[in-house]
Order: C-alpha cells, then sequence, then structure tokens
C-alpha cells in the first residue's frame, strides 16, 4: 500500500474576504450614522420666546423676549433669533407667553393692518377676560328714553388689558384695551362719540 497523500486545505474564496470587509464597512456606516443622529439631536441653537403675552400689533423688542437655547434642527430657521430682531416689528397675531416666536408670527409695523382702542363696557367683564383673549363688542345705539337692541359692532378683537373697578360693580366696571382692524376703526369711534352702550363679549375659544 501506498501512503496517503495529506490533504492539502482549500484556498479560501476571494467573493468571501470580500464580503467580510463589506459587513465591517456596513457596521461602522450604521454606528457613525447613530452618532450622527444622537450628536445631532443634542445640538440647540439660541432662539427667541415671549416674556409675556404679545398680542397682534403690539411691537415686538428685546424687552418682550428671553433667549432660550432649543434642539430644532433642520426647522430652526422658522423661529425668531437675534439676527431678526430688527426695530419696527409687531405681533400679527398673539404670542402666548413662554411661546417660542415663529418668523410667521411677527411682521412690519408699516404694513400691519390693525391698531389699538380703550373702550369701557357697560357690563360685568367675567375673569377669564384677559390679555389675548378673543372677544366680541356689542353696541346698543341710544334712543329716546333709553337703547335701541344691541348689535355686534366688532365681531373679532383681541384683547390688550383689562383695568377693573371693583367699586364700579355692574356699570362699566373694566376699561379694556382692544386691538382692532383699521377697517373698523371709524364705526367704533363713532359708537363712542354716540355715547352707545358698548359691551365686550369673550368668543369662543379664549386666546389666540
Amino acid at each position: 500500500m501506498t501512503a496517503l497523500e495529506p490533504v492539502r486545505a482549500r484556498p479560501r474564496a476571494f467573493w468571501a474576504d470580500m464580503r467580510f470587509f463589506l459587513g465591517i464597512v456596513l457596521v461602522a456606516a450604521s454606528v457613525a450614522g447613530v452618532w450622527f443622529v444622537v450628536s445631532a439631536s443634542r445640538q440647540t441653537v439660541p432662539v427667541f420666546a415671549a416674556a409675556r403675552t404679545i398680542v397682534p400689533g403690539e411691537a415686538v423688542s428685546g424687552d418682550d423676549v428671553r433667549v432660550v437655547d432649543v434642539a430644532l434642527g433642520q426647522v430652526g430657521g422658522a423661529y425668531l433669533d437675534a439676527d431678526a430682531l430688527t426695530d419696527g416689528l409687531v405681533a400679527v397675531r398673539t404670542i402666548e407667553s413662554g411661546e417660542l416666536v415663529p418668523q410667521s408670527a411677527v411682521g412690519d409695523a408699516a404694513a400691519a393692518h390693525t391698531t389699538s382702542v380703550v373702550l369701557r363696557s357697560a357690563v360685568d367683564v367675567p375673569g377669564s377676560v384677559e390679555a389675548g383673549t378673543v372677544v366680541e363688542v356689542w353696541a346698543a345705539p341710544q334712543i329716546e328714553g333709553g337703547y335701541d337692541e344691541p348689535r355686534i359692532l366688532v365681531a373679532d378683537a383681541t384683547v390688550v388689558s383689562v383695568t377693573r373697578d371693583d367699586s364700579m360693580i355692574g356699570a362699566g366696571s373694566a376699561a379694556l384695551e382692544l386691538v382692532i382692524a383699521r377697517s373698523e376703526v371709524a364705526a367704533m369711534l363713532a359708537a363712542m362719540a354716540d355715547e352707545a352702550a358698548l359691551s365686550v363679549v369673550p368668543t369662543t375659544g379664549a386666546t389666540r
């Protein structure tokens, strides 16, 4: 008998080595991707939040906002920052206290379509009415012997401030500063001049 020749090991296929290295590359890419996502989520940017409730038509300056650092990702540019806080900005909608200020919530004062007026309500104003509350203004014109039936004078006004006088319960117990559209100013002033009884009534949905 002849001695058996030793069995030689088969050389490893080239594609097997490539698969191994490809697996290493994929694992490394996965780890890098997770690191990038986590790192990006931890990055914060300074933007402005309202230091108080700001109503439409009010000027927005550095005294009305405070800087907060938040992680906004790709939407960071949608919010007001130091570069965008310029002179002449006004709120175009109610910005609640503590709310991050979107760029869309402010605009140029020269283009504003609202203004503010002060009136005294002929009836008690609910305690829930405060800065930012949306209200209707009703007017009852004077007629001989009293007042005519009330009608809505302004259907959409926003309260800037309320001054209540507890000593005048039931009769004009609150003076309110309201933001109204400029197109409604003439009718409001005419009603005041005619001494119509003006009443402020909150609408459904207290603020906007």
